[in-house]
C-alpha cells in the first residue's frame, strides 16, 4: 500500500497546493483515503460473502435453471454495458470482470481516482436504469 500511495503522490504532485497546507499532511491524508477505500472494500467483501453464504442456506434448486438464467442475466448484462459511454464502461468492466480496486483503476487509465469512482457511479446507475432495476 505505501507504493501506491507513492506512486499517487507522483501522479498528483502537480495539484499539490503549498499554499493550502504542508506535503506531509497532503501525503499523509492521500495514505488515509487510500487505507479508508482498503477497509471499506474488505467490508464490503466481507458482506458480499456473508450474503451469499446465506444464499448457500436455501433449499436445494434446480441447477440446470439457475445455470440458465445466469446466462440469460449475463447477456442482459453485456447488451446493457454496450449502452455506456466508453469511459463508463471501461472503468466497470474493469472494476467486476477485471477485479481492479477503484485505485488501481485511476493508475491503469491514468484518470484521477475521483473521476474513477464518479464514472463507476454514474455507470452503474445506467446500468440499472437500462435493466430495469430498482434502487
Amino acid at each position: 500500500m505505501l507504493q501506491e500511495v507513492f506512486l499517487e503522490v507522483w501522479q498528483t504532485a502537480e495539484r499539490f497546493a503549498p499554499n493550502k497546507g504542508q506535503g506531509r499532511s497532503w501525503v499523509l491524508t492521500i495514505a488515509h483515503r487510500r487505507a479508508v477505500d482498503r477497509v471499506r472494500s474488505a467490508q464490503a467483501s466481507t458482506q458480499r460473502d456473508v450474503k451469499a453464504g446465506f444464499k448457500d442456506l436455501d433449499v436445494a434448486h434446480d441447477g440446470v435453471a439457475e445455470q440458465v438464467e445466469l446466462k440469460i442475466e449475463g447477456r442482459r448484462v453485456v447488451a446493457a454495458l454496450t449502452t455506456l459511454p466508453d469511459l463508463q464502461r471501461e472503468a466497470l468492466v474493469l472494476a467486476y470482470y477485471g477485479g481492479y480496486s477503484q485505485s488501481e483503476i485511476a493508475v491503469l487509465v491514468g484518470s484521477p481516482l475521483g473521476t474513477v469512482k464518479t464514472r463507476m457511479r454514474d455507470g452503474l446507475s445506467r446500468l440499472r436504469a437500462e435493466m430495469g432495476v430498482l434502487g
